[in-house]
């Protein structure tokens, strides 16, 4: 049992993240490419057309991953600076400034996908739907992230003021998760879900989708660590560490 707190406080020792994080790096980086092109195969070749929606139910196989991880993202983030603000890890105010940009894009791209599927399905680019106005929102929070951090020079004052931003905007993502329930919605309810059947009982349309998410949250772990290792060389520059590693590589 002692093992594990020390693993944890090597873990949020940035030079030791920083040397395990480049050591992963490249082995995550090749596992999300495999499962995202063995995922994209299933969906655009293996599955089947849909019995209503033809061809175009295939921009799930982009949609649904993108949606999932923009609230996994922001959930992490918020996770982060929470244990920033509390326990004043710097590590921790390093991974939610890193989360912010790349779940902004994934929200960005739910949102874009959503846009275009919605265009033929409803007959409308846009609605001020519940699911629809929560994920803009969302992005929003993300955006509203990065720009009050990088409007305050100090760091930890830009770390403490955004971190509490993210922590407060944390109750936006049970309001996404739960709208096509608490309100009446165009939008359908989860095509995966933990209990119950899933709204796609086809295996060959099922399972490339779960690849997909797989292989985006593979991904979304990949470009994180990059990410990460950056926001601490531009944290640590000063550290005689820095300076060894760099030179070494």
């Amino acid at each position: 049992m002692k093992f594990l707190p020390k693993f944890v406080h090597l873990l949020a020792s940035p030079p030791h993240f920083y040397r395990l994080a480049g050591r992963f790096t490249p082995w995550l980086g090749a596992m999300a490419l495999i499962l995202i092109a063995i995922g994209t195969y299933g969906g655009l070749v293996v599955a089947p057309a849909d019995y209503q929606m033809g061809d175009g139910f295939r921009i799930i196989y982009v949609h649904v991953p993108s949606a999932v991880l923009s609230l996994f993202v922001y959930v992490v983030m918020a996770s982060a600076a929470g244990v920033g603000l509390i326990w004043r890890i710097k590590l921790a105010h390093a991974v939610a400034a890193a989360c912010a940009p790349i779940g902004a894009w994934f929200t960005f791209l739910a949102l874009t996908t959503g846009a275009i599927w919605g265009k033929p399905m409803w007959g409308t680019w846009w609605v001020w739907d519940a699911r629809l106005t929560s994920e803009l929102v969302l992005l929003f929070l993300y955006l509203g992230f990065i720009a009050l951090h990088s409007a305050i020079d100090e760091t930890t004052r830009a770390d403490r003021a955004a971190g509490l931003l993210a922590v407060v905007g944390v109750v936006n993502v049970p309001i996404i998760h739960y709208s096509v329930e608490w309100w009446t919605t165009l939008h359908q309810p989860a095509s995966i879900t933990k209990l119950g059947p899933s709204a796609i009982p086809d295996p060959a349309m099922r399972v490339p989708l779960l690849i997909m998410i797989v292989g985006f949250m593979v991904y979304f772990i990949t470009v994180l660590m990059m990410r990460v290792r950056g926001e601490v060389l531009n944290r640590e520059w000063h550290k005689r560490w820095v300076a060894e590693t760099i030179g070494d590589t």
